[in-house]
C-alpha cells in the first residue's frame, strides 16, 4: 500500500510538462492527483474539496499564486489545510518573503530539482512542520 493512499494533491501550474513531471515524481505516494493550470479554477477547485496539499506556480493565468493564497486564506486559518508548495520561475527575495507572508509552507524557485519537491510533499503530507534547507 502506498504511503499517502487516499490523499488528494492539487497541482496548480499552467506548464503542462510540469504538471506530468510532478505527477511523474509523486506517483509513488499512492495518493490522487487533480490538477489545473488557471488561478481562478483553482480557488473553485479548492473550494469544491480541500486538498491535502496544493503545489502552487506563482504565475498562473486568471489569478496568480499569491492571489490563490490570499482567497483561500480564510480557509487555511480555519482547516490548517492545504499546506503549500510554491514553485516560482522569480528569482527576487521579495516575491519569497510575500509568499511566506502568505503562509507558504515551502517556496522553490524553478529550475528545481524534483527530488526537492518530493522531499517537501512527503514531509507536509506527513504532517510534519519543520522545513528542511
Amino acid at each position: 500500500m502506498a504511503k499517502f493512499e487516499g490523499k488528494d494533491i492539487l497541482i496548480v501550474d499552467d506548464d503542462n510538462d510540469i504538471v506530468a513531471a510532478i505527477k511523474a515524481a509523486l506517483e509513488d505516494f499512492g495518493a490522487e492527483f487533480r490538477s489545473t493550470g488557471n488561478g481562478n479554477s483553482a480557488v473553485d477547485m479548492i473550494q469544491e474539496k480541500n486538498p491535502d496539499l496544493l503545489i502552487l506556480d506563482q504565475m498562473l493565468p486568471g489569478r496568480s499564486g499569491f492571489l490563490v493564497l490570499e482567497k483561500i486564506r480564510p480557509t487555511r486559518k480555519e482547516t490548517g489545510k492545504p499546506p503549500v508548495i510554491m514553485i516560482t520561475a522569480n528569482p527576487g527575495t521579495r516575491h519569497k518573503v510575500y509568499a511566506q507572508t502568505l503562509g507558504v509552507d515551502e517556496y522553490i524557485n524553478k529550475p528545481f530539482r524534483m527530488e526537492k519537491l518530493v522531499k517537501a510533499a512527503e514531509r507536509l503530507l506527513s504532517g510534519e512542520t519543520d522545513k528542511e534547507e
